[in-house]
């Protein structure tokens, strides 16, 4: 069966240098047909402009902080069947969209979602979870391998994270794309609601695994300190006036303020926040409902076809998979030799450890691979033992077991 074109859509406002590292990966992709879609104000397009392969890059330029709004564009000019979304802190694992777009081999599957990683390049920030009326989300055990198409009752929504997901293109133009009316936050969740309303079905593809890094932006520190807590609040109070009955808005926020106070309680334990910026922050939120309650909501209209005939990226993937291992004594050694196999086409995954028993990280590296360093002897999933004893081969032959069906 022939795999359908996707249009990969990334929106990017002042961090250039993340967008970057997010295009990197992206250039590597497994996927046969895809097209890359960059939102983008003058610094991100400009960043664009450098890339070896920009010339199969459609920018788009967008300097407006209204997430929703940006999406639309890109969606304008997504020509492929299947629309995908990616933030641009994320970094996609290279078989991402080979597993995020198998579902949709079912006609009634409308939508799909993946599981995202968090700095450690190893622990879920998000996997399976299902949303209510209120915006708010809850875990959802499921398969940890295989794709899981969930219906959900009246009233919830299988959610999905911006970061990570994919839509058919028909059905999200014919709903009118996302609302503007989320300047951030929930604008994927409301999609999700929406979605579930008319009666479709969401896939959950645990194998379809992003790195989500949490760049600095207005709202946040690169730490997750929070600077602002408008756009949260105002999103909040869109989402509520949606989808929830207005009888339960009241206990609803009174509930979401309670956990931000306590998320801006223990940051200044922490020495994150100080009690000025407490007041600060929770004089944002009483004025982000206010401004909530005011925002037009859109009313859903069927966006056009595309903009643009599909711009078919030509993926830096040409020569399968190659393991690169040694210890951190042969640090540049070894770089090198990932590099260079980069360069040639593979998919390198190096191994890069110490006779210790320090926690593993992985991260992607620009120049074109995956780097997983820590000790020989120490936890790569946060629940593995604190100490195993083994040798380098026997260790990197695990790893590679643990992370096979997702990178190669």
């Amino acid at each position: 069966m022939t795999q359908p074109q996707v249009s990969i859509v990334i929106v990017s406002r002042q961090r250039p240098a993340a967008l970057s590292l997010c295009l990197a990966a992206v250039a590597r992709l497994t996927y046969p047909t895809y097209e890359v879609i960059v939102v983008a104000d003058q610094a991100g397009l400009e960043a664009v402009s450098r890339l070896p392969f920009s010339g199969f890059i459609k920018p788009v330029a967008f300097d407006e902080p209204n997430i929703a709004a940006a999406r639309n564009r890109g969606i304008a000019q997504a020509a492929g069947q299947i629309v995908a979304f990616l933030d641009d802190d994320a970094v996609p694992e290279p078989r991402w969209l080979d597993h995020l777009v198998r579902p949709f081999v079912d006609p009634g599957v409308a939508a799909a979602g993946g599981y995202v990683l968090g700095r450690n390049g190893i622990s879920f920030q998000w996997r399976g979870r299902i949303v209510d009326q209120t915006g708010t989300a809850q875990d959802v055990t499921l398969n940890q391998r295989n794709p899981t198409v969930l219906t959900p009752p009246p009233g919830w929504a299988v959610k999905t994270e911006g970061t990570n997901m994919a839509l058919r293109r028909e059905v999200l133009a014919r709903m009118g794309g996302f609302d503007p009316a989320f300047h951030f936050y929930l604008d994927e969740t409301d999609v999700n609601m929406r979605l579930a309303a008319l009666g479709f079905s969401t896939a959950i593809v645990p194998l379809a695994q992003v790195h989500h890094g949490y760049a600095a932006s207005p709202r946040r520190r690169r730490d997750r300190t929070v600077r602002d807590l408008r756009q949260i609040a105002a999103s909040t109070v869109v989402f509520l006036r949606k989808h929830c009955p207005s009888a339960r808005h009241d206990a609803t926020l009174g509930a979401a303020m309670a956990d931000q106070r306590k998320r801006l309680l223990s940051q200044m334990i922490a020495g994150q926040q100080e009690p000025r910026d407490i007041r600060r922050l929770l004089q944002g939120w009483s004025e982000g409902l206010a401004e909530g309650r005011l925002r037009n909501l859109t009313a859903p209209t069927p966006m056009p076809d595309p903009q643009a005939d599909f711009l078919p990226f030509q993926s830096l993937f040409s020569s399968g998979h190659r393991i690169v291992q040694g210890y951190l004594t042969q640090e540049r050694t070894l770089r090198d030799q990932a590099r260079r196999l980069a360069e040639q086409g593979h998919t390198v995954s190096l191994f890069l450890l110490s006779r210790t028993t320090l926690y593993h990280r992985v991260r992607f590296d620009p120049a074109g691979y995956w780097e997983q360093t820590g000790g020989v002897f120490g936890r790569s999933d946060r629940s593995d033992p604190l100490f195993r004893v083994g040798r380098l081969k026997t260790r990197v032959a695990r790893e590679v077991e643990r992370i096979g069906a997702v990178r190669f």
